[in-house]
């Protein structure tokens, strides 16, 4: 058996449809129109159309920067890569150990909502199903999650692809039945500003709706840490990047304009993710059943959204194990499925523990809202991070291919799109729309602190102790483990 064969991930396991789904179920579209869109209604109101159009381009500023640097530099250890070769190792060290700690509390974040989701809505038709039973439903879906992953990516990836297109359908087919019955209200206006919500007129109601919105754009990157399981990875990795983000921006552009043409775009102020002004809430007074599907697709999008972070958290951990700055452990794969058990069984321990500890130890939603303050508040400063890699790549590395617009302009402008979003994730009421975080969920800042300064400590001692392996965060391993070529069980770089 050749040294690639038996050695490291799974080689050409998965195409360009298994990591563009990556991507995008890596976003939760469903979840993210039901609860994360509409949340920028109370600035934007009826014009919330044009407030994710803007942040679709926002978006799209760092998704090309992304897409850029996986097609020269395709890696597990994706952001961390990208921030060693395009700024410094260290750099990409931090990246990295801020990324898997956040990218492995994703699935306990989505599976505290999948728990109080399902719970709630069977209380609701059936008074005899407990509120408060949960924590089944969680753990039904770790388990769910567990062994797919360990079977492989091709098993994880392809039932990601399942997912994600049921979700994406049932919502497309609702919102294009959302537009037929709304007949002759349906109005381009609602691309206008003149529907924003009352005390946010104009321009300033459409940029805060917008701020909120970006954050449900967040995981288009998750495709690239399977660079190294892809055929053709320098060129796929491109295309599901930007596809990923694209492709779903439009989504959230059309159902979003639905919903507000509908419900009608003077009131969609009042538009939330629960109650009777709610996706749920329209479909359950209006179309019958159909409801359940509904229902169905968000819960759906909850155990996709778990499985495509819970790949993105063990590949990253997997790269930075293999050239030993993370416990070499974690560069453990199965022998046949080639998938990285260890990293998997730590992800599912984790996942396990936060929500039992946080669910019961505040309650499911709180839990919910603290994770989710964490996760978004590091993921945003990844992707600033990112589009500064990528004109430092570029500058110093890439001068022959130097595209001043791709590479210096666009990585600027996602700056600026980004900078907004993170202080309003982080509750730093630098605008009058940023609502402060109170206990526990302003706690998400010190969580955040204590871990990064912990990572600090641990860059020090390597780069005294070791620090060849601060300068392997660069390594692209993909270019070097060519058929034939000699290298180590389980991944792991050789001494």
């Amino acid at each position: 058996m050749s040294g690639e064969a038996a050695v490291g991930l799974r080689r050409d396991a998965v195409g360009l449809r298994e990591v563009l789904f990556q991507s995008v179920t890596a976003m939760a579209p469903a979840a993210a129109v039901a609860a994360s869109v509409p949340a920028g209604a109370v600035f934007a109101g009826g014009s919330l159309p044009l407030a994710v159009v803007i942040a679709l381009v926002a978006c799209l500023f760092t998704a090309s920067c992304v897409a850029e640097l996986a097609r020269e530099l395709p890696a597990a250890g994706s952001v961390a890569t990208y921030a060693a070769r395009g700024l410094h190792p260290a750099v990409g060290f931090l990246v990295g150990w801020g990324y898997v700690f956040v990218e492995a509390l994703v699935p306990p974040l989505l599976l505290l909502q999948l728990g109080f989701t399902a719970a709630g809505t069977l209380h609701d038709e059936w008074a005899s199903c407990p509120a408060d039973l949960w924590w089944p439903w969680a753990l039904a879906g770790a388990a769910v999650i567990a062994a797919t992953g360990y079977l492989g990516v091709r098993a994880s990836a392809r039932f990601g692809t399942v997912l994600g297109v049921f979700e994406i359908a049932v919502f497309l087919v609702f919102a294009g039945w959302l537009i037929v019955r709304a007949g002759g209200h349906n109005t381009l206006s609602v691309f206008g500003t003149a529907h924003t919500a009352r005390g946010y007129p104009g321009v300033s109601g459409v940029f805060a709706g917008s701020v909120y919105t970006v954050l449900a754009f967040a995981g288009f990157e998750a495709a690239a840490p399977l660079a190294e399981e892809t055929r053709d990875p320098r060129r796929t990795m491109h295309r599901a990047v930007l596809g990923a983000a694209l492709g779903i921006g439009l989504f959230y552009v059309v159902t979003t304009y639905a919903m507000a043409v509908y419900f009608g775009p003077d009131r969609f102020a009042s538009f939330g993710a629960a109650g009777e002004a709610s996706w749920e809430g329209v479909a359950r007074a209006s179309f019958g059943l159909f409801w359940v599907l509904v229902f169905l697709a968000v819960v759906n999008s909850t155990i996709a959204n778990a499985n495509a972070c819970a790949n993105v958290s063990t590949r990253t951990a997997f790269a930075l194990a293999r050239i030993r700055v993370l416990p070499r452990v974690l560069a453990t794969l199965h022998p046949r499925y080639r998938s990285p058990v260890a990293g998997i069984a730590v992800q599912t321990a984790v996942a396990v523990g936060a929500v039992l500890g946080l669910g019961f130890g505040y309650d499911p939603v709180t839990a919910f809202l603290l994770l989710s303050t964490v996760i978004v508040t590091v993921v945003i400063g990844v992707y600033i991070v990112v589009n500064l890699a990528c004109a430092g790549y570029f500058l110093r590395h890439g001068r022959r291919s130097l595209k001043p617009v791709r590479h210096l302009l666009l990585p600027l402008l996602g700056i600026v799109a980004f900078v907004p979003a993170l202080l309003t994730a982080a509750g730093l009421p630098v605008f009058d729309f940023v609502t402060k975080l109170t206990a526990p969920v302003s706690y998400a800042g010190s969580v955040v602190g204590v871990w990064m300064a912990v990572g600090a400590v641990v860059l020090l001692v390597l780069i005294r102790r070791h620090p060849e392996r601060i300068a392997e965060t660069g390594r692209v391993h993909l270019e070097e483990n060519t058929p034939g070529t000699a290298a180590p069980q389980n991944g792991a770089t050789a001494r």
